[in-house]
């Protein structure tokens, strides 16, 4: 497939360690020696709705991380029309975990030319009973609070804040009393502490460094759903270094299945989607709507080298 429209790019300038822009810049060179391109740098003020709904005929490429197409995710299906945009995604942020996933390269130049000449991908979306989203994984309880604790060496560690926040926050958080159902089926109850129940679209966590699920598909119509009663101190930080390897699903406190609907309820808890970190709330409901968004990905539909 060949670019036939217009670009408008969406960066966001504080979404990973590209602070000078550099990568940025080697892909909008190749974008403008193809098409028109109209760059959009994005903040906490900018009206991200104002902006799509101005686009006219520009295709919409995201330039940033997991928390940039998040947002733009978002405020297309709240306008009612992520299924009629196509997304191109240039991953220029921390983690970019979702690219990772799709085999999207990590290399801005690679990357630009799979927005030009990529195939088109229909994902799933995970979907709260706010009307919140998230395009990669949520995290309840442990995983929210290793959010927290990363997002304070983020800029100096950059991806390699994700282990050290697992470790640290498998230290601190002794776990929450929830009722967690999959489907119907009651996963735990309120008697017993879990530590993080994590539902997964994708199969890469905090940058390549970590998964919750390496089976989990993003096209499937499922969740791979991951709980963790690993609440003893040993437990914990086990549980947080086994996440590194994909070694804690083995574990004889931690539940692995897939569902469409996932409730969890009880004493209060945060959560994080896709970095966003939301709460305390004492209930939520993720369903999964199967085949809702489209992605450029690499017209030779096989993973890209994802080495840094």
């Amino acid at each position: 497939m060949s670019v036939e429209h217009p670009l408008l790019v969406i960066a966001n300038p504080g979404a990973g360690p590209d602070s000078d822009g550099e990568n940025l810049r080697v892909a909008l060179d190749v974008l403008r020696a193809n098409t028109d391109v109209k760059l959009l740098m994005v903040d906490e003020h900018t009206d991200l709705e104002r902006a799509l709904e101005r686009r006219g005929r520009r295709r919409v490429v995201v330039a940033g991380g997991d928390g940039t197409v998040h947002q733009v995710v978002r405020v297309l299906r709240l306008r009612g029309e992520l299924g009629d945009t196509l997304l191109g995604l240039v991953p220029v942020g921390t983690g970019n975990d979702l690219a990772r996933t799709l085999g999207i390269p990590l290399d801005p130049a690679r990357a630009a030319r799979c927005v030009l000449h990529g195939t088109e991908r229909r994902l799933d979306l995970l979907v709260d009973d706010a009307g919140g989203v998230a395009v990669n994984t949520v995290h309840v309880g442990l995983g929210a609070a290793v959010a927290r604790t990363a997002a304070a060496f983020k800029q100096r560690l950059g991806r390699h804040a994700f282990p050290l926040g697992a470790v640290l926050g498998g230290l601190l958080h002794p776990g929450w009393h929830l009722r967690v159902e999959a489907d119907g089926q009651v996963l735990n109850d309120y008697d017993r502490r879990v530590l993080l129940v994590g539902l997964a679209n994708g199969s890469s966590l905090g940058g390549g460094l970590g998964t919750l699920s390496a089976a989990a598909e993003p096209d499937d119509g499922l969740a791979d759903v991951i709980v963790s009663r690993a609440t003893g101190p040993l437990a914990r930080i086990g549980f947080g270094l086994g996440m590194r390897e994909g070694s804690h699903v083995g574990r004889e406190d931690v539940q692995v299945t897939r569902a469409r609907v996932v409730r969890v309820y009880g004493q209060e808890f945060p959560y994080d989607a896709d970095g966003e970190l939301l709460g305390p709330v004492r209930a939520r409901t993720w369903t999964v709507e199967h085949s809702v968004w489209r992605v450029l990905v690499p017209a030779e539909e096989k993973p890209a080298d994802q080495s840094d």
